[in-house]
């Protein structure tokens, strides 16, 4: 028995030793293609990981552990509006195989679009480009019907200008799916790997490697579902000294620190990111989320309008799903995310 489930039980040893291991976070990394949002749904519930457990293959992408028979011959395609001339996208496809569990091809990439090259004197060298660009190869497998495990293999290239660098990386996950699957929570390590060619000599960035631990429950007597995520077990502070947070006594001048219970509720709402669907039919879904930590790094105190929050919306005609999210960072616009998802076999006349 112990060895049936030892997948699942290296997973919840990692979450244990979470809190003893450092992550770079904040711009420290390389490849952060790897933190972009495959899935409008996604993106609409404020995150970009989720467990939902409905097959949707848009989502297998962030979660391995979703993979499953019923995927077979899905394949799900995601485009990005992102900032100034910035877009990406990305694509997944599934086939089961018997005794050997569920099989995932996706592909993720980010186009930062053209440049002007320019030597120091500021004579033009002529245009470029830039990007990065991401090959998975992912696994799944029920252990039981009430487990399941997974794990993506990852290749990750980028290139700007004459500069091109190439990594490797891993995730695993595992879930746990209640009798009548209207509870799913998953826990992953993601981007567990490193920089194998740099860009410059010697100096290999880091991954941004993360463990995530999520949960979602469809309510029972309601077409409801809600997402509670929880980001970077293996970090606690996610807070940042900003010169513009700190305060000082009118009279003395000393700087007023925070009380520790403000502190860390602070840090731990930094944690977690809250989003719900509505389903209005067997057709028509609603979703929003919220993300606290995007809402405090990002927003302007005078005008802090909406960052923070993202919404969409699920439609289901003839054979596709299609779904678009608005997710706000900030006040310079919203990126517009779609996506499509479809089963390849609905195409086939099956004979009798």
């Amino acid at each position: 028995m112990i060895v049936k489930y030892r997948p699942v039980l290296s997973i919840v040893f990692i979450f244990f030793i979470s809190n003893f291991i450092h992550a770079q976070i904040g711009g420290d990394n390389d490849y952060e293609v790897l933190n972009l949002s495959p899935s409008a749904r996604m993106a609409a519930m404020g995150g970009n990981f989720l467990t939902i457990n409905d097959n949707d293959i848009t989502l297998i992408q962030a979660n391995p552990s979703l993979l499953n028979p019923g995927l077979h011959n899905h394949l799900g395609v995601a485009f990005v509006d992102y900032y100034t001339g910035i877009n990406y996208g990305a694509s997944s496809y599934s086939r089961t195989f018997e005794n050997l569990g569920s099989f995932a091809a996706s592909i993720k990439y980010v186009d930062y679009g053209k440049f002007v090259g320019a030597d120091e004197t500021g004579t033009k060298t002529g245009d470029f480009y830039g990007g990065q660009s991401c090959f998975d190869l992912g696994w799944g497998r029920q252990l039981d019907s009430l487990f399941s495990i997974g794990a993506n293999l990852k290749m990750i290239y980028s290139s700007q200008e004459s500069y091109n660098s190439f990594g490797m990386a891993v995730d695993v996950a595992g879930s746990y799916f209640s009798r009548d699957r209207s509870l799913t929570i998953s826990l992953i390590a993601k981007n567990i790997g490193r920089q194998l060619a740099s860009n410059y000599d010697n100096n290999h960035e880091p991954l941004p490697f993360e463990i995530q631990i999520g949960l979602s429950k469809r309510l029972a007597h309601l077409p409801f579902t809600y997402s509670i995520l929880y980001n970077h077990l293996e970090k606690w502070d996610l807070m940042y000294d900003d010169p513009a947070d700190v305060k000082t006594d009118a009279i003395t001048g000393e700087v007023q620190e925070r009380p520790d219970v403000e502190v860390f509720f602070d840090n731990l709402a930094r944690h977690i990111v809250i989003g719900g669907e509505l389903y209005i039919g067997k057709y028509i879904s609603l979703r929003g989320g919220y993300n606290y930590q995007r809402r405090q790094e990002l927003k302007i105190e005078s005008k802090p309008a909406t960052v923070g929050f993202s919404w969409g919306v699920g439609l289901r005609i003839s054979k596709f799903q299609f779904s678009y999210a608005r997710s706000t960072y900030h006040l310079a616009g919203s990126p517009n995310y779609i996506t499509i998802a479809t089963n390849l076999s609905d195409f086939f006349i099956r004979k009798n």
